[in-house]
């Protein structure tokens, strides 16, 4: 088995590592959001759902739970989409020229991206969590060790794949740009829908048809989907809305980011087949 992917996956993880004022940005803006956001509203949503009866059976959890999971998410798609970036770097200074010149198969050169962009998001994931329930998140409420393990590695599992999805996107996008500023605004206008036709912040239940029915089909409340399964529970109650997620509803959630990874891979694919560097 060929293992070139490693060096790209090497490389990208040690500029993550040396470039400490991205490192720091990126591990504390995700706290901030949710410290700051999630704090304000918490205390809102509380205000309320005061008073309102509790679901027999279903687990109570605060606002500030209920979007930490969806930090996590919105944490991912960001690092993700803007994952591909380094390739347009590579173009602007010279090395994708020597990469697609060397014996290296050029889907190796997807693969390292898309594996460091997930370990990245993996870090992250796990400071959101960790800074999570320092101020209060309610985490895996009740879960016992070892199932608090297993909790953490299904929300593990769903960050990886969306993520790779999403890397597997940035990596087409870059290098079909010329400038950094011609990336930014892509990934500029695909942000703005995915973040706000999701339930990552807010229930989608009150959406109007085309919104509710355009929330089901983004990768993102599927990603919501599977996090708030894991970190929260199967049946809670949350700013007025009693949640019950089934084993098949979480299974049909994976299967649609698992086919979305799957896609974006063959359009990353071909467009690095089809690349020319001059």
């Amino acid at each position: 088995m060929s293992w070139e992917f490693l060096t790209i996956y090497w490389r990208d993880m040690l500029r993550f590592v040396r470039f400490r004022i991205a490192l720091v940005v990126s591990l504390i803006q995700p706290a901030l959001w949710m410290a700051l956001y999630g704090a304000a509203m918490s205390s809102n949503f509380s205000r309320l759902s005061s008073g309102m009866t509790v679901p027999e059976g279903a687990v109570a959890v605060s606002y500030l739970t209920f979007m930490g999971a969806g930090v996590i998410a919105l944490t991912t798609l960001f690092t993700s989409l803007f994952g591909g970036i380094t390739l347009l770097f590579d173009k602007n200074w010279g090395l994708m020229r020597e990469l697609l010149a060397s014996p290296m198969p050029r889907n190796h050169i997807i693969l390292g991206v898309g594996l460091s962009g997930v370990t990245k998001s993996f870090i992250q994931v796990m400071v959101i969590m960790g800074f999570g329930l320092l101020i209060g998140v309610r985490f895996f409420p009740g879960y016992t060790l070892l199932e608090t393990a297993g909790a953490i590695l299904g929300v593990l599992l769903f960050v990886g794949v969306f993520s790779l999805g999403f890397l597997f996107l940035s990596s087409a996008i870059s290098m079909s740009m010329d400038t950094p500023e011609g990336l930014q605004a892509v990934i500029t206008l695909l942000t703005l829908p995915l973040f706000f036709a999701s339930n990552a912040l807010y229930p989608i239940d009150a959406f109007p048809g085309v919104m509710r029915t355009l929330a089901q089909f983004n990768p993102l409340t599927h990603l919501v989907n599977g996090v708030r399964y894991f970190a929260v529970g199967r049946d809670f109650y949350a700013i007025g809305i009693h949640y019950v997620y089934n084993s098949s509803d979480i299974m049909l959630s994976f299967l649609a980011l698992t086919g979305f990874a799957a896609v974006m891979f063959l359009v990353a694919w071909r467009v690095f087949k089809n690349a020319v560097v001059t």
